[in-house]
């Protein structure tokens, strides 16, 4: 299951506690799009620096590799590696920006999706904070009273434990 952090803005001026619904999650793992167009991955996210220097770096190296004279097919595969690292290193980018712009973590939660992630979040959030009556405390049944079993008898050589016949019958 992925796992989300969960991240708060600083207050607004007119408020004393951020809104919860400014609430940030962010995904752990792999982001496919983040891996193939990331420049728009970072344009949506709101990561202007590191749009710039994602972009300074892959126009320094396309440029340092034409200057040296690589082939085509070394330019592709660097490109490509750069792209698998933007796609790997996204998340851990999107949470360094947001620390960066003083935002705090909240914390981890697991979740299938980001909605069922949210779900939990603030159900445990809520609960924390006691905006959420607990219910009230269902029956619970005392623990059973064990007794010690009975023998009828001294143990056998020919006792047998288990779901085998007895020995000798067939």
């Amino acid at each position: 299951m992925p796992t989300f952090t969960v991240h708060e803005p600083p207050p607004r001026k007119d408020e004393s506690v951020s809104a919860p619904e400014r609430f940030v999650f962010v995904r752990d793992g792999f982001h496919f799009w983040a891996f193939l167009l990331a420049p728009l991955w970072f344009l949506v996210h709101r990561l202007w620096f590191i749009l710039f220097c994602y972009l300074v770096v892959t126009i320094g190296l396309a440029v340092g590799l034409k200057l040296m004279g690589a082939p085509p097919s070394v330019e592709t595969i660097v490109m490509l590696l750069i792209a698998f690292l933007m796609g790997f290193e996204a998340p851990s980018l999107w949470r360094w920006n947001l620390t960066r712009r003083k935002w705090k973590m909240l914390g981890f939660v697991v979740g299938e999706d980001a909605e069922m992630a949210e779900r939990r979040f603030y159900a445990q959030w809520a609960e924390k904070r006691g905006d959420v009556q607990s219910e009230p405390q269902a029956f619970v049944p005392p623990p059973p009273v064990y007794t010690t079993p009975v023998r009828r008898g001294p143990p056998s050589g020919s006792d047998v434990i288990g779901l085998f016949p007895e020995p000798g019958q067939r």
